[in-house]
């Protein structure tokens, strides 16, 4: 199954410089890297965006985690300090579309209950194994496959310089906060996948569930707003910490400010998450709806 072995993998934390789970794990291996070694690939650990977090902040100029597409790394008019940053990003575990990163982790909290959540922006068997493999050995964890559709070079996050990337994000945890959980939770999260691949690299897989149940993005929601654009409503206390649960057709997600409840208007059932993120209030987004998805074993095929 692996004829592609993973030769390198890079973990990654400070994206975003108030998420402080990753930056203190990824601070706390590059001086004791044992929990983050392998015998089959070499890992590296990177702190992203330095200037946030020295000021305590999501970024500096621009949300850092945007910049990564073929177009926006390419294009030289783009170079505030986050642009630029992706830029240097891009050449040491890139460059994108001829990466020397095999994996590239990329390590995020949310103020959402999301608990621990594998983020997969690109489909293949390597993406499916892993997801049935972190399920089977952390069931707790789930799968959301993020705009899975989009071609690698579209994609504009960080993980995808990579010949493969991932995001680990967990939560709630509030901004500039850290809780035992979460980045116990995180750090779990993070072994497991690198015991992945190093079973992958091997061809020493366990016998692997034949699927395991995801989640897919298909689009966001933004909070009520009035012709000005300032908002009128928030998020409606029934969906309110209810990452991943079902909401119904004609069922409430959001209540004005004079006490009107708005109900969701689609024909299907839906299961939003990052549901009132606090870091996407800038543009309004209240919550992303997916639907439910099954990933196949691909070695059953």
């Amino acid at each position: 199954m692996s004829n592609n072995k993973i030769g390198n993998v890079a973990i990654v934390g400070g994206t975003h410089g108030n998420e402080l789970a990753g930056i203190y794990l990824v601070n706390h291996w590059l001086k004791n890297s044992t929990t983050v070694t392998r015998e089959s690939f070499e890992t590296q650990l990177l702190i992203a965006n330095h200037n946030a977090i020295e000021v305590n902040k999501r970024y500096v100029d621009c949300d850092l985690n945007r910049q990564f597409s073929a177009a926006s790394l390419n294009d030289s008019s783009l170079g505030n300090y986050e642009q630029s940053r992706a830029k240097v990003i891009n050449q040491q575990l890139g460059p994108k579309g001829d990466s020397k990163t095999g994996l590239v982790i990329d390590l995020h909290n949310t103020t959402s209950n999301m608990g621990p959540t594998l983020l997969v922006p690109q489909r293949g068997e390597f993406y499916d194994l892993m997801a049935i493999y972190v399920r089977q050995h952390m069931p707790e964890v789930i799968v959301f496959l993020d705009e899975d559709h989009k071609t690698n070079d579209e994609h504009h996050l960080l993980c995808t310089i990579g010949q493969h990337g991932v995001i680990v994000e967990v939560g709630p945890v509030p901004q500039g906060v850290l809780k035992h959980e979460v980045t116990e939770q995180m750090a779990e999260m993070t072994k497991v996948i690198l015991d992945f691949v190093e079973a992958y690299n091997s061809d020493s897989l366990p016998e692997l569930n034949a699927e395991t149940d995801a989640f897919r993005f298909i689009k966001s929601l933004t909070l009520p707003v009035d012709e000005n654009n300032h908002r009128i409503g928030m998020v409606h206390k029934n969906v309110e910490g209810s990452d991943f649960k079902a909401v119904q057709p004609g069922e409430p997600i959001f209540k004005t400010f004079d006490g009107k409840e708005i109900c969701y208007d689609g024909n299907e059932t839906v299961y939003p998450t990052f549901i009132n993120e606090a870091a996407y209030y800038d543009n309004n987004l209240a919550m992303s709806l997916c639907t439910k998805a099954v990933i196949k074993n691909p070695s059953l095929k």
